[in-house]
């Protein structure tokens, strides 16, 4: 065990989070994310909400503060946005903790959000992400994805 590390940042998921750089992102996904089909790592943390993973994750990982190559800014935490059948039948209170645990470590707090459509979500994970890390989040649209900043 190692001091100041939250327990549930396994050793595997650790790792990978020690081993990305600068833009690099990770997808922190719920219970009926299709992980395993996009070819990247898959971490399993079962048992575990996206809540307290992304707590975790944020106690040691900075998030991007940087423009993109092109000068524009796009904001590191991105949400898989409702499909057009889900809006006003569903509602995402999950984000709005997502929003209060990223402000305990960012001061963008919910400015550092953005939402994409679901299949833009799952190319950006497929294209950039170095891993999915899998949970038992049973809340819907319970999807993250984190890009990776600067110490």
């Amino acid at each position: 065990m190692l001091k100041g590390i939250p327990p549930i940042l396994s050793p595997e998921l650790l790792k990978v989070l020690a081993e990305m750089g600068h833009t690099d992102e990770i997808t922190i996904a719920d219970g009926n994310f299709p992980g395993h089909s996009f070819g990247k790592p898959v971490i399993r943390l079962d048992g575990h909400g996206v809540p307290e993973i992304l707590d975790a994750i944020l106690q040691v990982f900075p998030l991007d503060t940087y423009p993109d190559r092109n000068g524009e800014m796009h904001a590191p935490c991105v949400l898989m946005a409702l499909e057009p059948s889900d809006v006003g039948k569903l509602d995402t209170p999950i984000w709005d903790e997502y929003k209060e645990i990223v402000a305990k470590y960012d001061e963008r707090g919910a400015d550092a959000f953005e939402e994409i459509n679901k299949w833009k979500f799952y190319d950006q994970t497929r294209e950039k992400s170095c891993a999915v890390i899998m949970t038992s989040e049973n809340a819907l649209y319970a999807n993250i994805i984190l890009r990776k900043g600067v110490v």
